[in-house]
């Protein structure tokens, strides 16, 4: 008599259909869900989805709403003949589409806004398929981090985690934040925790070249085409095949270059200029910006096509006067750079560090603390040896952050303008982003900290 098999204690994985004619959002979703423990079967199309769905068992299904041919809003309504019962998730980069899902919506479908937040993602798969409890997205391990990267605050750390689980996709990321908040930092981070490591990071900045000579550097052009053009030359993109190509800040690019890019990022062809043949790079697109690009798009100034397509998914780097436990780490990590490792940071210099409110960020306390070195020469780094705006924040006394310290008071200020906000908006975050003149990434952000001080956070 055969032994029957025993059954597998482990149960079957859910099967989740991801839906979306973007390559990179495809590799971003199905990687990250496949990650979590979902089997992920993938599809660029709504009729090819209908196919998938013909022919596979499918527990739950994550689409794109804008797709040509079909879109997303048109599947679904396909969907309630053949499978009313099956979970799905709308995924939409537009606003507007907020009715006409809500219209639509019969208890099995819910939708996300991009760029995804992959918590809230994760949290809405789980319930589609009747997973009650898990672990946040992001809690996952991040790899090793390279020497020199300083993070200590909770904002930073949840930043890296959630590139850990970015960085091994082919998505196109979006890098948010003020000036000096470390975004080129981001950038190499997401290269070198790759499968592209091995291959070139080749990084652009957009607002230091001209724009008569950026279309150049980044498509490169035959001899002849232009005045000066005595040799052919390769461009950025040509470079960084295999690849990362990063485009600093990418809001100062010019309307007729956005629509060149635009193409680069749809199917990765191009030409040089001066020639007609078309040239190919899988070079991968990270962009950063210090400028709010929803509103540059609402202002005409930035296409909105280009918007969707580079953010795939989006970093908000927190300034550093949101990330106080940084300060002294990095104060630290640049002092050793700067000296012979003796130096070292006075009580009341320390005390100032801290207190003071950083608006040019870790580029401005690179510079505080490298004048400090020199004129300290390598020794104890006292208040006098910083620049004078930092010891108008205090005095040699020492200065703790108390309720009373102009950065202090500036948090409660800026806290009490965005919770109010987001109440006057019935707790919609994308429409308090709206009125808030930032990104719903970086509201987001700020509402977590604020849920981790203790203050009640309206439901999205």
């Amino acid at each position: 008599m055969k032994t029957p098999r025993p059954k597998s204690s482990s149960p079957t994985p859910a099967r989740v259909l991801v839906v979306d004619d973007d390559a990179a959002q495809r590799s971003l979703l199905g990687g990250f869900l496949g990650g979590q423990g979902f089997h992920v079967v993938c599809a660029s199309s709504g009729a090819e989805a209908l196919d998938v769905l013909g022919r596979e068992p499918i527990d739950a299904m994550v689409s794109d709403v804008r797709m040509p041919g079909m879109t997303g809003l048109e599947m679904l309504a396909e969907l309630r003949q053949r499978r009313p019962g099956l979970p799905v998730l709308l995924v939409t980069a537009y606003p507007h589409i907020h009715d006409a899902v809500k219209a639509m919506r019969d208890g099995a479908v819910n939708y996300l806004e991009k760029p995804i937040d992959l918590d809230e993602l994760l949290s809405s798969v789980r319930l589609a398929v009747g997973i009650k409890e898990a672990a946040p997205a992001s809690k996952a391990d991040t790899p090793p981090m390279p020497l020199g990267i300083v993070a200590q605050s909770s904002a930073m750390r949840e930043i890296l985690s959630e590139l850990a689980l970015v960085a091994p996709s082919d998505s196109r990321l979006l890098i948010t934040g003020e000036s000096g908040t470390g975004k080129e930092v981001i950038a190499d981070l997401t290269h070198a925790w790759s499968p592209r490591a091995s291959g070139p990071l080749v990084k652009v900045n957009c607002a230091a070249i001209p724009e008569t000579l950026l279309e150049s550097e980044l498509f490169g052009h035959e001899k002849g085409a232009f005045t000066g053009a005595t040799d052919r030359r390769i461009g950025r993109f040509e470079e960084a095949r295999g690849g990362t190509v990063f485009l600093d800040e990418i809001a100062e690019m010019s309307p007729a270059l956005q629509a060149r890019l635009l193409r680069v990022a749809q199917d990765g062809s191009f030409q040089r200029v001066g020639s007609n043949a078309e040239v190919r790079s899988d070079a991968r697109i990270l962009a950063a910006t210090n400028r709010n690009l929803e509103a540059e798009v609402a202002a005409g100034r930035f296409r909105e096509d280009l918007f969707f397509r580079l953010n795939v998914f989006e970093i908000y780097v927190p300034p550093l006067r949101e990330r106080a436990a940084d300060i002294l780490p990095l104060a630290y990590h640049f002092l050793d750079r700067f000296t012979t490792g003796r130096a070292r940071l006075s009580a009341a210099a320390a005390a100032l560090l801290e207190l003071y409110p950083w608006p040019g960020n870790v580029r401005e306390l690179r510079n505080a603390i490298e004048r400090a070195a020199l004129i300290s020469r390598g020794e104890l780094i006292l208040t006098e040896h910083l620049p004078r705006r930092i010891q108008r924040a205090g005095d040699e006394s020492g200065v703790a952050v108390d309720a009373d310290s102009p950065t202090r008071r500036m948090e409660e200020v800026e806290r009490s303008l965005i919770l109010n906000t987001l109440r006057e908006a019935d707790g919609n975050r994308s429409e308090a982003a709206r009125r808030l003149g930032i990104s719903r990434r970086a509201l987001h952000y700020k509402l977590r900290r604020y849920a981790e001080q203790g203050y009640a956070i309206d439901a999205d």
